[in-house]
């Protein structure tokens, strides 16, 4: 297939493109940052908040499919976040629409649930409970996805992210850890999956002590072959273990995060 993959310059976007590079793909990249070095392929240097921008792109290049991972990763405000989320993804779907292009598999977040009391294995018929604007940015951008999957027929599939490290570090992280070779498995999986529509995951490995339900991402096709319990022995406990317990988003759930809507002069 060849690839759009928005935010390739970033720490998933990296490892993605050389992952699915591997595997047969091949990659454009799009990032507001310039390629890294070594990248080989085209790049284009844009916003993808940017609806004209996102426009042309799609006009110069022959696309099969996109890999939307371009977001900023922390907490802001409410316009900040719905912008670098919800905004990227609808003029996404816009050009997606207007080419032809089908298929979208995007990142979204463990944080579109995060503020969900940490009880039993979470599925994803749980309703949206987000725990910071970040989170909000990411459900909003799923309800998108779900309003062009039934409008234009898109197949549209949400990896709710977990933990995304080369190896889990906390005692949290031995549940919501995703490999980046799994990582790898899970796009490839969403991509190439049979008329999911619109579908969520959860997007960790096969954790011993996972949080969330792996048999969605596994009716799609992704089997994940890591577990965090081999890193268990080496990750010594800390005092914000128990907070991190609590709410399955972690510290995003604490009033650390807490912060008006709006930034007002």
């Amino acid at each position: 297939m060849r690839l759009l993959v928005t935010g390739a310059a970033g720490s998933i976007g990296t490892v993605l493109t050389d992952g699915l590079t591997d595997r047969g793909h091949e990659v454009v990249g799009l990032d507001r940052v310039p390629a890294p070095d070594g990248y080989v392929g085209p790049w284009h240097l844009i916003d993808c908040a940017d609806p004209d921008a996102v426009a042309a792109v799609f006009a110069e290049e022959r696309l099969d499919a996109v890999v939307h991972l371009a977001g900023y990763p922390g907490e802001g405000s409410l316009a900040e976040s719905l912008r670098s989320h919800t905004v990227t993804t609808a003029a996404l779907l816009d050009a997606m629409v207007e080419h032809g292009v089908t298929r979208l598999v995007y990142a979204g977040s463990n944080h579109a649930v995060g503020r969900t009391p940490r009880t039993d294995l979470l599925t994803t018929a749980e309703r949206p409970r987000p725990d910071t604007f970040y989170g909000v940015g990411k459900v909003a951008a799923e309800a998108v996805m779900s309003l062009y999957a039934d409008r234009y027929g898109i197949d549209a599939v949400s990896c709710r992210i977990g933990s995304f490290l080369p190896e889990p570090e906390t005692v949290r992280n031995l549940s919501t850890w995703l490999s980046h070779d799994d990582c790898v498995r899970m796009v490839e999986a969403s991509l190439t999956t049979a008329s999911p529509g619109f579908a969520v995951l959860y997007g960790i490995s096969a954790n011993t002590r996972a949080w969330w339900d792996l048999e969605p991402g596994r009716a799609l096709g992704y089997e994940p072959q890591d577990d965090a319990e081999d890193w268990a022995d080496r990750i010594a406990a800390r005092d914000e273990d128990a907070t991190e317990a609590a709410h399955v988003g972690g510290a995003f759930a604490t009033e650390a995060f807490y912060r008006p809507a709006f930034d007002r002069s």
